[in-house]
């Protein structure tokens, strides 16, 4: 089971859809430093603030080295440069035991240094430090006057990582069938959840109720304060606009210049969120119709019959493997992340008609992280963990089932799938959620740039609008790009572009509701 919220993980996974189916560095010297020297306290919040903090945690020095390779990631070259900070395992208890997060950084190429930009990619539970490297060309220009700093959050990669169960069990559960039919496979469905759920309380242990959100939302405001920074420079993508938004509540005061792109609707419970992915992906899948000269409607009745079909019999592949309707769906839904795919998906699509599941399945291998070796990354599980100890709402099996004719009136492909997950996902899991929603209002704070795609099938374009409504008037800035993909910026839009730039390197705030047409 993989919920479909996903950003940094897919980087690695986006290969397939080009290539088809088939000690620190310089010390800055000299540079002007815009919102570094004494930091602000990380516990100076406007709502559940933390005790003050120890010394040891806010003059702690982080001692910046070369990096190394990881399971999934060779070591970067060049002048990247890696460190643990310290942090609290319970922000409750400041003084207690700590965890230590994994920092990844490469210092400001150019002159006027404005200050450290943080990046978080998304997920939740994707590794800043695998995949900030190689996101660096994206912002080469910000690079100029920016620190280029990630990290992977608590309970993620190197940061006391999370892996619930091994590959074996894994490749296992391919085989529970994630739309049950009968009351055998629901059994089953719902025993596997649980499963899942207790192999990740083995794992973690204590840290399973110390993953969330708002946890991580103070480390990132340690961080700003270790790494000298006055205010918050942040860039979230996907689940990081979460993140952003919920920094901004606790810390408004600490806010500098954010950025967030790909915006997850801070409105929408989880229910609420499937329902607005099965709306996303749908849509998204409806102009890839389009684009390949068929009506969207009989083209996803089409699909839909596929899917159908692989649910009572999958097909077979040249790995020996067998394509199964979830694992069908999560190979269709890949290749709509980004417009450069949409030609895989074809080809992949053509195949399964004709019998073979080889393209579909090489495709959900890429989004579930599995090599050709059958080892799994962790990203799902560090995914459900995190938003299993956010989200609240549990959902029944009878609740869920109530919904279903709803979920499949938005999307014909998708729905079924998203409607099984919201009671699946978190189901009898070992810690209760801390929201129905997150709170994002930060009144007081600069001005956040809340960046939209139309064409979005992860975090529908809707999210945008509204989270920058509950930032607060005056803080959320809304800029919208007419385009096609998961998030906006670098994706071939120079308007989206130049208008972050301006903003994060010039402070240029644009007009809310400014519009990019390309």
């Amino acid at each position: 089971m993989a919920r479909f919220v996903r950003w940094a993980a897919l980087g690695s996974a986006a290969a397939l859809l080009v290539a088809g189916c088939g000690g620190g560095s310089s010390s800055g010297s000299g540079k002007k430093d815009v919102g570094t020297g004494p930091a602000a306290s990380p516990s100076t919040g406007s709502s559940g603030t933390t005790a003050a903090l120890p010394s040891s945690l806010t003059g702690q020095k982080l001692a910046w080295g070369r990096c190394k390779a990881t399971a999934d990631s060779p070591a970067p070259g060049g002048d990247w440069r890696c460190a643990t900070l310290k942090v609290p395992l319970d922000w409750s208890k400041p003084d207690g035991g700590t965890i230590g997060l994994a920092l990844i950084r490469s210092r400001a190429t150019g002159g006027d240094r404005v200050g450290s930009l943080l990046f978080n990619f998304g997920g939740p539970g994707g590794s800043g430090v695998d995949y900030m490297p190689s996101y660096g060309a994206t912002v080469s220009k910000l690079h100029e006057h920016y620190d280029l700093v990630s990290w992977d959050p608590r309970g993620v990669a190197s940061s006391e990582g999370v892996r619930c169960r091994s590959d074996k069990a894994i490749q296992a559960a391919e085989d529970i069938d994630a739309t049950p039919d009968t009351p055998a496979e629901e059994n089953a469905y719902f025993q596997d959840a649980a499963d899942f759920g207790k192999g990740c309380q083995k794992a973690a242990g204590k840290l399973l109720a110390h993953v969330s959100t708002t946890d991580t939302a103070r480390d990132m405001d340690l961080m700003r304060q270790v790494l000298g920074d006055t205010k918050m420079h942040y860039f979230g993508i996907s689940y990081g606009t979460e993140l952003g938004g919920v920094y901004a509540h606790l810390f408004p005061k600490n806010v500098g210049r954010l950025i967030l792109d790909a915006v997850v609707d801070p409105t929408a419970d989880s229910v609420g969120h499937a329902e607005n992915q099965s709306r996303g992906f749908q849509r998204a899948l409806d102009d890839y119709l389009k684009s390949t000269g068929q009506d969207p409607k009989q083209g996803t009745q089409k699909i839909a019959n596929l899917v159908k079909r692989l649910d009572a019999k999958p097909l077979p592949t040249s790995s020996g493997r067998k394509l199964t309707q979830t694992l069908a769906l999560t190979g269709i839904v890949l290749p709509l992340y980004s417009k450069s795919g949409w030609p895989t998906l074809t080809s992949a699509l053509d195949a399964a008609e004709r019998g073979d599941g080889s393209e579909l399945l090489q495709l959900a291998d890429g989004y579930n992280e599995r090599d050709t070796s059958g080892h799994y990354g962790t990203t799902t599980h560090s995914q459900r963990v995190i938003s299993c100890l956010d989200d609240k709402q549990r959902p029944t099996a009878e609740e869920t089932k109530k919904l279903l004719p709803t979920f499949e009136k938005i999307s014909p492909v998708f729905g079924d799938f998203l409607g099984w997950d919201t009671a699946g996902w978190c189901h009898d899991w070992p810690v209760a959620g801390q929201y129905e929603t997150p709170e994002v209002s930060a009144p007081g704070a600069a001005p956040i740039l809340v960046v939209g795609n139309t064409g979005d099938p992860a975090t529908p374009y809707e999210g945008a609008r509204k989270m920058a409504d509950e930032l607060g008037k005056g803080v959320g800035v809304e800029l919208t790009w007419r385009g096609e993909g998961h998030g906006a910026y670098g994706n071939g839009s120079d308007c989206v572009d130049s208008t972050v730039n301006a903003y994060l390197l010039d402070g240029t705030v644009p007009k809310d509701g400014k519009v990019c047409s390309s």
